[in-house]
């Protein structure tokens, strides 16, 4: 009997044995320390900072009517030119000829006209003293008519040609600067190619390149403060004159035209300038530049559920930032927690230790 009970009461015994081997599990992580912040609102205005450039209000590509080759070019990028200023030219033996051919075509008929108008004279002379027919006299004004409609379309043919002489030579419509060249001296250009590229003096825009967002919360009559950015002293203001119906593909951008009034010396084609705008408050929260992240391609922030202490990365869209400080227009609302310090070491989920506020 003993044996009976001490067989049963073995395999008892293995069983709190081996459950005694086992390792303790291990403790739960300690929650990570971070800084955080609380998401509020911004009353007063918000000013957005955009870079652009100074660009013409009206540019126009200066090309040839006619196809030739260009034998002379006589401006340059950033020369000034005036109003009917000859800026190149081509060859104009071909046209020359052409006008030459097409006077003498003008003259033959002439002399048709003027032999069938003295027939037509001579017809209808003896037709009313009874000595000529009737038919003679219709064959004459005929003739007369047909040499009168040769005189006007070798006249047509004669100012065409001299019209095409003439645009062997390529003028200024409108005074200006020369911003870009096509074509060089020797080469046979189409009509219509780009000779010189002309910034005219009728104004100055400044363009910028301007986030969708900033676009939406404009005023719709907006003043823009334009200043250059080496000499900040260089400003003028101006007004939106144009901006882009369609994004940039690439940048997804829209661009904007400021139409600047009363436009300084200093203010030139080309120069980089600032554009500050206000726009109203609430346009925006205002967090620490050092709470945002990345997710992917796209900005984020990690929140904090005060709740359970954990965390969670959220994408936000900024409307600016700077060194300090960061403008988010959308992902946040106020009175949430966002973590400003330690965002690099967390993982969604994870508990954190709030270091800013009391246990």
């Amino acid at each position: 009997m003993d044996r009976i009970t001490g067989a049963a009461a073995l395999p008892c015994l293995l069983l709190v044995l081996a459950a005694c081997s086992e390792p303790p599990a291990p403790p739960p992580p300690e929650p990570r320390p971070v800084r955080v912040t609380t998401v509020e609102g911004r009353g007063e205005p918000t000013v957005v900072s955009l870079t652009g450039t100074i660009q013409a209000e009206t540019e126009v590509n200066l090309g040839f009517r006619i196809d030739g080759r260009m034998v002379e070019r006589l401006v340059n990028v950033g020369d000034r030119v005036t109003a009917g200023q000859v800026v190149a030219r081509l060859d104009r033996t071909n046209e020359e000829n052409s006008l030459r051919a097409a006077r003498a075509s003008l003259t033959a008929a002439q002399a048709q006209m003027r032999e069938a108008r003295a027939n037509y004279v001579r017809a209808a002379e003896l037709l009313r003293t009874g000595f000529g027919t009737r038919q003679r006299y219709d064959q004459a004004a005929q003739q007369l008519q047909t040499a009168t409609s040769a005189v006007d379309s070798a006249q047509a043919q004669v100012n065409i040609a001299e019209n095409r002489l003439g645009y062997t030579e390529l003028l200024a419509d409108a005074p200006g600067t020369v911003t870009a060249r096509g074509a060089e001296p020797g080469e046979v250009v189409a009509p219509g190619r780009m000779i010189v590229r002309l910034a005219r003096q009728e104004g100055l825009d400044a363009v910028f390149d301007v986030p969708p967002l900033v676009k939406d919360i404009a005023p719709p009559d907006v003043v823009v403060s334009v200043a250059l950015t080496l000499d900040p002293s260089v400003r003028t203001t101006g007004r939106v004159r144009e901006v882009s119906p369609s994004a940039d593909p690439v940048t997804g951008t829209f661009r904007v035209r400021i139409g600047l009034i009363d436009p300084p010396p200093g203010l030139r084609l080309g120069s980089t300038v600032t554009g500050r705008m206000e726009v109203a408050g609430g346009a925006g929260y205002a967090i620490p530049a050092s709470a945002l992240t990345r997710q992917g391609a796209l900005p984020a922030v990690w929140v904090v559920d005060t709740t359970s202490r954990t965390v969670a990365l959220r994408p936000v869209e900024v409307l600016r930032h700077d060194p300090a400080r960061a403008i988010v227009s959308s992902g946040l609302t106020g009175g949430e927690v966002v973590v400003t310090a330690g965002v690099q070491a967390l993982r969604p989920g994870q508990q954190v230790r709030l270091l800013d506020r009391a246990p």
